[in-house]
């Protein structure tokens, strides 16, 4: 079974694993404090679950490379995208006007996804994993795993 892992980019990383059947494995927040930190663990990360043939990255930057970089060389393919790209296929306009709304409601929709979709259930939930889970909710419809968001969402 092919695997896609979703990652909301940063030193403070949101990350979060589905399958082709559309179901979330795992996610979860990490801060790595800095690049060097973060470089050092990607191959890691991307070696935990040996299917992973999709990479789906919000965010540009150095920050960026690292990824792609590791990921070409595991020949994993990139989605990349941008908050502004995925956010009005999932977030209605009001609920992404503002960063913190936005974040908030990432959280609100995120629960929705984990009581549908997730294999097992979190008590806590970041804004960045939160984010990582809907880039990945996202990158699924792209890719034809997931055939009605909405439904979904409801």
């Amino acid at each position: 079974m092919e695997l896609l892992l979703a990652v909301d980019l940063g030193v403070k990383t949101g990350i979060a694993l589905y399958r082709s059947d559309g179901r979330l494995v795992w996610f979860r927040s990490q801060n790595f404090g800095n690049a060097a930190r973060l470089r050092k663990a990607i191959p890691a990360i991307l070696t935990a679950d040996d299917e992973i043939s999709f990479l789906a990255v919000e965010g540009g930057g150095p920050l960026f490379k690292i990824w792609e970089n590791e990921a070409q060389r595991r020949n994993i393919e990139i989605i990349h995208t941008m908050a502004d790209e995925w956010r009005p296929d999932i977030l209605l306009p009001r609920e992404q006007r503002r960063g913190v709304a936005a974040k908030n409601n990432a959280i609100i929709y995120a629960h929705k996804i984990i009581q549908k979709l997730a294999v097992y259930r979190a008590t806590s939930l970041t804004d960045d994993a939160a984010e990582a889970i809907l880039i990945g909710f996202w990158a699924l419809s792209r890719l034809g795993w997931v055939k009605d968001i909405n439904q979904i969402l409801k």
